[in-house]
């Protein structure tokens, strides 16, 4: 298969090469036709030549001309002696005809050669090349010269703005220093600042760590280096630092400029913490790294910007003054940012005139700028879905539900029993919610399974805040073990479907008690067991947790964790009623929004709820529009017809 491939690839050349070398070889045309002498002759005596060329040399005469025969005009090619008596009798005999006179000896020495000469050299340079190509030849060496060089690409003018940021109006404004930096370093130098020459940013992925560096070369003008860690590491050692050395010559030399280097913990993680040694590449290539930020030579105008998620594992000497001066952390937006990062990406689309974004902001709690886009971008496709000309809320509560939970299970059914037992389930998380204070708030619940779960209860904080108090915490744990206490009560067994609400509450119920301080084992850090290890640093530390304290913190957990069970307990017997009516329009609904729960709890009806006239006029009038569209009267390419099908089925038969 590979040589049938490769055999492909030369053959448009094998073909052009053919037909240059048929125009050297082919010297007449293909109705040309060559006399001899009497044949010359006697075409001659019977005048019927129209025009012809006589070609005179020393020895021979060469005659091309034309005739007329059947009525068709033929070519004709001859050579007759080149005596006195012959050329007097040939142009005699020809003067009835038109007559054109060449002097051989005339003719271009060096185009005979040429034309001798080129198809061998073309057939040598195609060979050569063609061997060249199937063994790598001079390009794979010329690649192993390019080893060495820089692989960031580059970018003279970005078209990424401010604008197109939101959401982290701080860390905008942190880098606007840079901005007037690099526009007018004048004014800096007259008051004896220096500007950072490397700036970190660290946060959650997808925040827009990358979109806010590009909106720094795009706001500045200035040519923007972008390259990944990773590009650096090779098998090699001293290729990452050759080409370390190679990006901040090339950004030399078109400073003022920004670097970009993007999940930089690929290089730049602590030297020595390693099993048998450290990474000996990588470390040369931090080395290198180290020198060019801040070493013997001034790299003056270029800004080094890094990204990454992993600021705690990077070696303390790039995060030193005169290196990275600077870290920004690029949070998860709040409430107000992510409006303003839904209005970003909801410029290009057409929404309903019924879409509140900070409706869609509030319901979003925790996700990054990614998440936002893809959310609108899943709903403007499940609108595309429906043949629906605007999106509506529907299909950006469904998008948002898609985000977090998958799509939903519509095939998989539930039986009577199982049915009632999610209700049931989800509607003790949605009691808690309702009715005890500091819990979060259900903004909607569904039965129907998504992903790994058989129901999905989405449940955001009144207020977010920039820290949670210990009441907080104990009301969080008490709506996950809502479900759990919903099953106990009205159905005297238990599921496994709790398993990842007493996965979170055992999580921050253990945080509560060797972190925050916050159990009867006093203000003090233990190992919590669950924060990241980083090989070689953390992995043979010592444990400051003897046995019995953490017997003790064993029994402080399961005390937290069944006090809230017990609450749990008292808040759904005491509203009993309220949670049958949430389960029951489960039940019947399958799905329910913070509105239509409230309605249910005060005992009015939710049926009016589920019809939105404006969405289904939308859909009834695409599904009219198809309906009006004329199929063509011809079959469309390969549909079989009723005719053909005919066909088929008497050839068949027979």
């Amino acid at each position: 298969m590979q040589q049938k491939n490769r055999f492909l690839t030369y053959l448009p050349y094998i073909i052009v090469m053919i037909a240059v070398l048929s125009l050297f070889t082919l010297n007449d045309g293909p109705t040309s036709q060559a006399l001899n002498y009497s044949e010359m002759k006697d075409l001659i005596a019977a005048e019927k030549i129209e025009e012809s060329t006589l070609s005179i040399g020393y020895r021979t005469i060469g005659i091309r001309g034309t005739y007329e025969k059947d009525g068709e005009t033929q070519t004709f090619t001859s050579v007759i002696p080149a005596t006195e008596m012959e050329l007097d009798e040939l142009i005699e005999d020809l003067s009835e005809s038109k007559i054109s006179i060449v002097d051989a000896e005339a003719s271009n020495a060096f185009m005979d050669t040429l034309y001798s000469l080129v198809p061998v050299l073309l057939i040598a340079v195609m060979g050569i090349w063609m061997v060249n190509k199937m063994s790598g030849g001079a390009g794979a060496n010329a690649k192993a010269f390019d080893f060495g060089k820089s692989r960031a690409q580059l970018e003279t003018k970005t078209k990424v703005r401010f604008t197109d940021v939101a959401g982290c109006d701080e860390e905008k404004q942190e880098m606007a220093e840079i901005i007037d930096y690099l526009k007018y370093p004048k004014k800096f130098a007259r008051m004896g600042a220096r500007i950072p020459k490397g700036i970190l940013m660290c946060g959650h992925p997808g925040t827009g760590k990358t979109l806010l560096a590009k909106a720094v070369a795009g706001e500045a003008n200035v040519p923007f280096y972008s390259i990944s860690g990773s590009d650096f590491v090779e098998m090699f050692v001293g290729v990452g630092a050759s080409r370390v050395r190679d990006m901040f010559k090339k950004a030399q030399q078109t400073a003022p400029c920004i670097i970009f280097i993007d999940e930089i913990d690929a290089v730049g993680r602590q030297r020595g913490a390693g099993f048998g040694g450290g990474h000996d590449e990588r470390e040369q290539t931090l080395n290198q790294l180290l020198v060019e930020m801040d070493g013997m030579e001034d790299n003056t105008g270029i800004v080094v910007i890094a990204a990454t998620n992993r600021p705690d594992v990077l070696d303390p000497a790039l995060l030193r003054a005169g290196r990275f001066d600077r870290q920004i952390t690029v949070a998860l937006p709040d409430r107000k940012g992510r409006k303003a990062i839904l209005e970003v990406h909801a410029r290009n689309k057409h929404f309903a005139p019924g879409v509140d974004m900070d409706a869609i902001a509030k319901r979003t709690p925790g996700f990054s700028g990614a998440d936002l886009e893809n959310v609108l971008n899943e709903a403007a496709i499940l609108a595309v879905r429906e043949n629906l000309n605007e999106i509506y809320m529907t299909q950006i509560d469904e998008a948002i539900d898609r985000v977090m939970m998958g799509p939903a299970k519509v095939s998989r059914t539930y039986d009577e029993k199982t049915k009632r037992l999610v209700a049931y389930h989800e509607s003790g998380h949605a009691i808690i919610g309702l009715f005890l204070d500091n819990a979060s708030v259900v903004q909607k619940v569904t039965i129907i399974p998504r992903g790994q779960a058989g129901g999905y209860n989405l449940m955001t904080p009144k207020d977010e805040k920039m820290m949670n108090t210990k009441s907080d915490l104990l009301a969080t744990i008490t709506g996950y073990m809502g479900g759990r206490t919903a099953e106990e009560m009205f159905f005297d067994d238990v599921t496994t479907g709790a398993v990842n609400d007493f996965e979170r509450a055992t999580n921050i119920a253990r945080d509560m008690v060797t972190l925050y301080g916050m159990s009867d084992l006093g203000p003090i850090k233990y190992d919590s067991g669950n924060e990241n290890v980083f090989l070689g640093r953390d992995y043979n530390s010592p444990s400051n947790v003897s046995g019995q304290v953490a017997f003790e913190i064993d029994q402080e957990v399961r005390k937290i964790v069944n006090g809230c069970h017990e609450k749990a307990r008292e808040i759904l017997e005491e509203h009993r009623e309220e949670l049958i009516r949430i389960a029951e329009a489960l039940i019947e609904y399958e799905t329910l929004t913070y509105e239509q729960i409230q309605k249910v709890v005060r005992g009015e009806s939710i049926a009016d709820d589920f019809h939105d006239e404006e969405l289904e006029k939308a859909k009834q009038d695409a599904a009219d529009h198809i309906a009006d569209v004329e199929l063509p009267d011809e079959p469309v390419p390969g549909q079989i017809t009723e005719e053909k099908k005919t066909e088929e089925t008497e050839k068949t038969e027979a």
